[in-house]
């Protein structure tokens, strides 16, 4: 096997033709010759499917990260959880938060359906860490990312209510990402890259200034951006020398065409399906 093997196990579309289920979603499992790690868990619909179609164990899951509290990405906890039994859940200790989805007089729910407690009671060991850390031999999570551009402004749409139960801007802070130390450099895996795709690779080279950025995988939330905040996206990825970018998810189908159009080769769609190896 090879050093580092990332499968995604649930996004919006599949790679292939083989019984797989595509979802508006987001899960990969990451296996390396010291861990395997599952990192989020789509809504639940494909993760037990296509991992059983793509033949990756998620029961032997050393642990399980969540990327942040949005249904799309731990809507399938409980049925990992009943694969596995008791787990260490890795996350910032925002991810229970009641979180909606609000534009004019539509509102719906989008914060994880279950509650701590039930999860626990499915065996769930919840380790809430707001901080970077080490989880694994060579893996990382990138806890609070601190946002300096100016460019990367959170979801105007997504709101949570303060203490006075007034609607107030989700700051979305739980939002991280998992990096990983290969041979070849760093693979940097996003969840929905809320905190900003530029934010997070800049706090990733303040975290490893010696490594090169090999591969970013995972939703990049470019689909939700305008025009300006695209464009400067892409203005400052250069200064990271990404050799490979696997959007998917929430980056959307026109903003992965204009990254297809401006990377080329450096760049592939990570529908489910997809494999990254190092």
């Amino acid at each position: 096997m090879a050093a580092f093997r990332l499968t995604v196990l649930c996004e919006n579309s599949v790679a292939g033709p083989f019984g797989l289920i595509g979802e508006h979603g987001w899960a990969s499992f990451i296996e390396t010759d010291q861990a395997r790690v599952l990192f989020d868990t789509g809504q639940g619909q494909g993760i037990l499917n296509n991992s059983r179609v793509l033949g990756c164990d998620i029961a032997s899951a050393d642990c399980l990260v969540l990327s942040h509290g949005h249904y799309d990405h731990t809507g399938g906890i409980a049925d990992v959880l009943g694969l596995t039994g008791g787990l260490t859940v890795y996350a910032h200790p925002d991810i229970f938060l009641d979180r909606w989805w609000q534009r004019g007089e539509v509102s719906r729910h989008i914060g994880m359906r279950y509650r701590r407690e039930y999860l626990e009671s499915l065996g769930a060991r919840f380790d809430l860490d707001p901080g970077f850390r080490q989880i694994a031999p060579g893996i990382f999570v990138t806890g609070e990312v601190p946002r300096v551009t100016e460019f990367e402004p959170p979801d105007p749409n997504m709101k949570v209510k303060d203490q006075s139960g007034n609607w107030i801007q989700d700051e979305l802070r739980d939002d991280l990402s998992l990096i990983a130390d290969t041979p070849e450099g760093l693979v940097v895996v996003l969840g929905c890259a809320h905190a900003g795709l530029i934010n997070i690779l800049t706090m990733v080279r303040e975290r490893f200034p010696d490594r090169p950025i090999h591969t970013v995988v995972g939703g990049t939330h470019l689909g939700f951006a305008g025009g300006e905040q695209f464009q400067k996206t892409l203005e400052h990825l250069d200064a990271f020398g990404v050799k490979r970018l696997g959007a998917s998810h929430c980056t959307g189908l026109a903003n992965s065409s204009r990254l297809y159009c401006a990377l080329g080769e450096g760049f592939f769609h990570a529908a489910v399906g997809s494999v990254v190896e190092l």
